[in-house]
């Protein structure tokens, strides 16, 4: 092969060039000194979670942060949630159960559990945290000290992404580094625009003040990106926000296998796309085909190559979709590996772009029309999410 042959797959180098900004990990919220004085009120939503609740209980009580009490808000569950909360919590009385009343007209399930969670609490700082998360003994400490040290009304981290499936691995690294790339840490702690800031839901920490200033969970009511809403009205309001990584401290999974991974994904895809350019009408119009785009970047040299490789006419790019699909795939080993994922799924990456493709379709075919998660259907009369 010739260097004229191959520099249509120059292209394929750029990728690289965000891989020492998406590995330098900074702010690292480990780097924050501990706070210890304020007492936290911890909120747990959580609707039919019985093969996670037990182990996010665990870890919260094995906290070295000495204020605390943990609020289980049981939103309706099917299945044995608040049994094992009422369990733990009769051998700690620092745990709680709150069972969740109806749901009313208008809201979405996760904002009012958080709220039901909320008015339960009698801490200065609350914080809200997934069922599905695993927290290290210091992280509280730590988060707490980042939100006094900051003079932040909100904290909250990229947590470690726990994939254990084959399609939990080759899919999640697609999301997170879309994710990575467009919410920079140093971007969103200095915003002054609501398209700048996000808040991930799997954990945030909130001063009571801040939280009711922004109108609390109810502000955010009728929203599936709810933990993004919530950030743009805190920076609405003047609340300073401070996002941090945390993979040592905290880590969570996600999805359990494909079809709870696109059921996820799809709820959040479209709307939470849209959300994070509130004010943008054309950009929110382009989402769809933004992201088309970029998996599509992925996908040509496969398609290229294989076209190529089966006698097809590809006006001589052969040797340069060879070139870009080697070149994608060590990309991909280098992502897998820096999210603790073995490199060998780098090699499966076009099967990651064509799943994310798909969970992009169905979530934009089913809009703000058709929402399910855990056994509910919403039906939304806007495209932002508002019920």
């Amino acid at each position: 092969m010739t260097f004229p042959q191959l520099w249509p797959a120059l292209p394929w180098l750029v990728p690289y060039f965000t891989l020492p900004r998406l590995a330098r990990g900074t702010p690292d919220l480990s780097n924050a000194p501990p706070g210890s004085g304020r007492t936290v009120s911890i909120v747990i939503p959580a609707r039919d979670e019985s093969a996670t609740l037990e182990t996010v209980l665990r870890s919260l009580l094995a906290s070295e942060y000495p204020k605390l009490e943990i609020i289980v808000v049981d939103d309706r569950s099917s299945d044995d949630t608040a049994a094992i909360a009422e369990r733990i919590a009769g051998g700690d009385p620092r745990v709680r159960l709150v069972r969740g009343a109806e749901l009313p007209a208008g809201w979405f399930g996760k904002p009012w559990a958080c709220v039901q969670g909320y008015r339960a609490a009698a801490g200065e700082l609350v914080a809200f945290t997934d069922a599905d998360t695993r927290h290290e003994p210091d992280f509280l400490g730590h988060a707490v000290g980042a939100l006094e040290a900051e003079r932040a009304d909100l904290v909250t981290v990229a947590a470690h992404q726990r994939c254990d499936t084959f399609w939990e691995r080759v899919v999640m690294p697609q999301i997170w580094l879309l994710l990575g790339l467009r919410y920079n840490p140093e971007r969103v702690n200095r915003a002054t625009r609501a398209r700048d800031v996000i808040a991930n839901g799997q954990f945030l920490l909130v001063t009571r003040a801040g939280y009711e200033a922004a109108g609390t969970h109810q502000s955010v009511r009728g929203e599936v990106a709810e933990d993004v809403a919530l950030a743009q009205e805190f920076l609405r309001h003047g609340r300073k926000l401070h996002l941090a990584y945390a993979g040592r401290l905290i880590e969570t999974r996600m999805y359990r296998g494909l079809a709870h991974l696109i059921e996820g994904w799809s709820k959040n895809f479209y709307l939470g796309g849209r959300r994070s350019f509130p004010e943008e009408p054309v950009l929110r119009a382009l989402m769809p085909w933004l992201l088309a785009g970029v998996m599509g970047f992925w996908l040509a040299p496969v398609v290229v190559a294989l076209c190529w490789a089966l006698g097809g006419s590809v006006g001589g790019l052969g040797p340069a979709a060879l070139a870009a699909a080697a070149l994608t795939a060590g990309f991909w080993a280098l992502m897998s590996f820096g999210m603790g994922i073995p490199p060998i799924y780098g090699l499966a990456y076009p099967l990651g772009a064509a799943m994310v493709l798909y969970i992009a379709a169905r979530s934009t075919w089913r809009g703000a029309r058709h929402v399910e998660w855990k056994g509910r259907v919403y039906r939304t009369d806007a495209d932002s999410g508002a019920a």
